[in-house]
């Protein structure tokens, strides 16, 4: 029995509380982690606003977990699985390390190794997908290590500042997975692959 799904040395994930608000807030003010995260407007949001969005889910096919640092509990990141299709066992990814501080630590390689081993293990997936805009070099390379292949691309599908950039498919398969679950996570070499 795996007593440790949710727990690494890094970090943990935990549900998201309406105390995490104001956290998350801050983050939907730094337009450079916005723009990492989607090609949606970067358009802040207010503690009420964010507290909203955590309410509770209604539906069965979203699972959102909270990423906080083992050494103090801070809120350091969301992790999650959307749009889950039970019957065909698959689902999409997205994830964000909010705190500048904590880019670069290896916590963003080690709460996708969880949240993966989640999704296979736990709830018994079979296909994860999701996607990233083409000049989040250290995301692609964040998830190009933990196996997901390159599916696709979407060209030109963002704009940002005049120019206009793709935006890739990437996808992992259980057997996949399990074929190189281990290389993913290693503390002693943590490279700077955090998907910001």
């Amino acid at each position: 029995m795996n007593l440790e799904l949710l727990r690494g040395t890094q970090v943990r994930l935990t549900a998201l509380s309406r105390d995490d608000a104001a956290t998350i807030a801050g983050w939907f003010g730094d337009v450079g982690y916005l723009r990492l995260q989607d090609t949606n407007l970067a358009l802040p949001k207010s503690q009420a606003q964010i507290a909203a969005d955590l309410e509770p889910e209604k539906s069965s096919n979203t699972i959102v977990f909270a990423i906080r640092t083992v050494a103090d509990g801070a809120l350091i990141g969301t992790i999650g699985f959307y749009e889950i299709e039970w019957a065909n066992q698959g689902a999409w990814l997205g994830m964000g390390i909010g705190e500048r501080d904590a880019w670069g630590q290896g916590y963003g390689t080690e709460a996708l190794h969880l949240a993966l081993q989640y999704a296979f293990d736990e709830l018994n997936l079979h296909r994860i997908t999701l996607t990233v805009i083409a000049y989040n070099e250290r995301a692609i390379a964040l998830y190009e290590q933990a196996g997901f292949r390159r599916e696709g691309v979407f060209r030109e599908f963002g704009r940002r500042d005049g120019r206009r950039y793709d935006m890739v498919l990437y996808g992992l398969l259980r057997p996949e997975w399990e074929l190189g679950s281990g290389a993913l996570i290693d503390n002693s070499s943590s490279e700077d692959l955090d998907d910001r």
